[in-house]
C-alpha cells in the first residue's frame, strides 16, 4: 500500500467503515420487522415517500456548508474557532426558522404532497432540521479526528431508534393485546401505526443531540462573522446545487412515484417494493460514506504536500477493488440477504445487481470530485449534478409507468456512469491525476466474469450453490491480496511478517 497517508486514511476509513457497517446492519434488521408488520408494502412505500423528502429537506438545510466547513477550517489564513462557531450559528439559525415554517404552513404542505397524515411530516420536519443543525458538529468531530467518537454517537442513534421501534412496534401491541387495563395501553393506539416509525426516529435523534452537544461545544465561544459566512456561502454555493440535484438521483423513486400513477395504492405499492429491496444494494452506500467520511479531511489536508496526485490515485484504485469485493459478495449471497425483504416484497430483488452497479458509478464520481473541490471549481459540481437529475427524473418519468421499478434501477444505473464519465475526463483537464486505468478495468472485467462464472449456473442445492460461489469470492480476493495489497502491508498480520524477519 502506498505510504502512510494511505496507511491513515485506510485506518479512518476502517472504523467511519465499522461504524456505520455496524450501523446500517442494525438498521436494517428493522427492515424484516417493518415489512413483517406493514404487509402492505403500499403502507410501507409511505415511509419511503416521507424520508424521501426528508433526504431532500436535509440537502437544503445544510446548503453545502459541510465541505464548505472542511475547506475553511484548513485554510492557514482563517480562525478554525470563527470558522466552527459562524457555521454552526447559520445552520442553527436556518434550522429553527424550517421548523417555524413548516408547522406554520403544514395544511398547504401536506395537500402538495398529496400526503393525508400531518402529523408524520411535522415528526419528520423536526428530525430532519436536528439532523441539519448537528450536521457541523459531527463534520467537527471529524476535522479533529475522532473517529471513535463520531462512530459512538452515530451508533447511538442506531440503538435509540432500534429500541423504540422495537418498544412502539412489538411491546406495546402486545402489552395492548393481553394486558388492556395496563397504564401503558392507555396511551398506545393502533390506529398510528406507521406513525411510530417516525415518533422512534424522532426520540432517537433527539436523545443524539443531547449526547453530542458536550462533545462539541464544551469551551466553545460563539463568535459569528458575516464576512466569513459570505466566502463559505460563496464556495458551498455550487455545492448545494450539487446536493440537491444528488439526492433526487437518490431519491427519485421516493419523490417521484404517487404523481406517476392514476391509481395511488399502485403507487405506494411499487414504491414499498422498491424501498424494501433497494436497502439491500445500501451495503456498497454504507462503504461509500464510510470512505467519504475519511476521504473528505484527507484530500484536503494532502492538498498542501508535493505528490499528492499519487495518493488521490491510489485511493481510487483501492476504493474500487474494494467496492468490487462487496458487490460480488452481496451478488453471491443474495439468496440469504434476500430474506431480509420476504414476502409481499421479494418480487423486487431483480433492482439489487443493477442499482449496486450503479452505486459504485457514483462512488468513483464522488473519487473524481478532488478536482473540482480543490481547483474551487465547485460549479462544475453542481453542472454534473444538475445533469444526472435531468436523465434520473426523465427516465423515471417516462419508463416508471410503463416498466415499474426496474427502470427506476435502470436509471440510476445509466445516471451515475454518465456523470461518473464526464467528470473523469473534464478533470483531467483542470486537475490531472494519473489514475492506474489499466488495473481499473483489468478488475471490473474480472468482476464481471467470475459474476458470470458463479451466476449462471443452476445449483439446485443451496448449501453447494453458496460454497461454489464463495469459491469464486475467494478467487477475487486472492488476486487483490496477489496484485495489490501484499499480507505484509495489512496491520496486525504485518506484525506476523516482521516476527518472521
Amino acid at each position: 500500500m502506498a505510504g502512510s497517508g494511505m496507511k491513515s486514511l485506510a485506518k479512518d476509513t476502517a472504523i467511519y467503515g465499522l461504524s456505520s457497517i455496524l450501523g446500517r446492519f442494525l438498521n436494517y434488521c428493522l427492515v424484516p420487522l417493518h415489512v413483517y408488520i406493514f404487509t402492505n408494502p403500499a403502507e410501507y412505500g409511505k415511509v419511503g415517500y416521507i424520508q424521501g423528502f426528508t433526504a431532500l429537506a436535509f440537502v437544503l438545510l445544510t446548503y453545502g456548508m459541510e465541505t464548505g466547513f472542511f475547506r475553511f477550517m484548513n485554510k492557514q489564513d482563517e480562525n478554525p474557532s470563527k470558522v466552527y462557531s459562524t457555521s454552526l450559528i447559520s445552520l442553527g439559525t436556518t434550522s429553527l426558522l424550517f421548523i417555524l415554517l413548516c408547522f406554520s404552513f403544514i395544511s398547504p404542505i401536506a395537500d402538495l404532497m398529496n400526503y393525508d397524515h400531518k402529523e408524520h411530516i411535522m415528526m419528520m420536519v423536526i428530525v430532519v432540521a436536528l439532523d441539519a443543525f448537528m450536521a457541523i458538529p459531527f463534520a467537527y468531530l471529524r476535522y479533529q479526528k475522532r473517529p471513535l467518537r463520531f462512530a459512538t454517537l452515530k451508533l447511538s442513534y442506531i440503538f435509540f431508534n432500534i429500541f423504540f421501534n422495537l418498544f412502539f412496534l412489538v411491546i406495546c401491541p402486545l402489552v395492548y393485546k393481553n394486558y388492556p387495563d395496563f397504564v401503558l395501553s392507555k396511551y398506545y393506539h393502533p390506529g398510528i401505526g406507521i406513525g411510530y416509525i417516525f415518533l422512534a426516529n424522532l426520540i432517537s435523534t433527539l436523545a443524539v443531540l443531547i449526547l453530542l452537544i458536550p462533545n462539541t461545544m464544551k469551551g466553545l465561544k460563539f463568535r459569528f462573522d458575516n464576512a466569513l459566512l459570505r466566502r463559505i456561502l460563496r464556495y458551498s454555493f455550487p455545492l448545494l446545487i450539487l446536493g440537491i440535484a444528488g439526492v433526487i438521483n437518490q431519491t427519485v423513486a421516493q419523490l417521484t412515484y404517487p404523481f406517476l400513477f392514476e391509481d395511488k395504492t399502485q403507487a405506494f405499492h411499487e414504491l414499498g417494493v422498491y424501498t424494501a429491496c433497494i436497502k439491500i444494494t445500501v451495503i456498497i452506500t454504507v462503504f461509500t460514506q464510510a470512505f467519504r467520511y475519511a476521504y473528505e479531511p484527507f484530500f484536503f489536508s494532502k492538498n498542501k504536500e508535493s505528490g499528492s496526485t499519487k495518493t488521490y490515485a491510489d485511493a481510487m484504485k483501492f476504493f474500487i477493488i474494494f467496492s468490487l469485493l462487496v458487490f460480488l459478495g452481496v451478488m453471491f449471497y443474495l439468496d440469504i440477504l434476500k430474506y431480509i425483504v420476504s414476502g409481499n416484497y421479494t418480487e423486487g430483488i431483480i433492482v439489487v445487481p443493477i442499482a449496486m452497479m450503479g452505486e459504485i458509478f457514483f462512488g468513483i464520481y464522488f473519487n473524481l470530485s478532488v478536482w473540482y473541490k480543490l481547483t474551487d471549481k465547485t460549479k462544475y459540481g453542481a453542472y454534473f449534478s444538475i445533469l444526472g437529475c435531468v436523465i434520473q427524473v426523465a427516465m423515471n418519468i417516462i419508463l416508471v409507468p410503463i416498466y415499474g421499478y426496474i427502470a427506476s434501477a435502470w436509471a440510476t444505473f445509466v445516471c451515475n456512469l454518465i456523470i461518473m464519465a464526464i467528470s473523469y475526463f473534464i478533470g483531467q483537464k483542470y486537475f490531472p491525476i494519473k489514475y492506474d486505468l489499466k488495473n481499473i478495468f483489468l478488475y471490473f472485467a474480472l468482476a464481471v466474469i467470475f459474476y458470470a462464472a458463479a451466476m449462471y449456473p443452476q445449483i439446485d442445492n443451496e448449501v453447494l450453490r453458496l460454497a461454489y460461489r464463495t469459491l469464486y469470492l475467494i478467487a477475487f480476493a486472492a488476486i487483490i491480496i496477489k496484485k495489490d495489497l501484499p499480507l505484509s502491508e495489512i496491520p496486525i498480520i504485518n506484525k506476523y511478517f516482521k516476527k518472521k524477519k
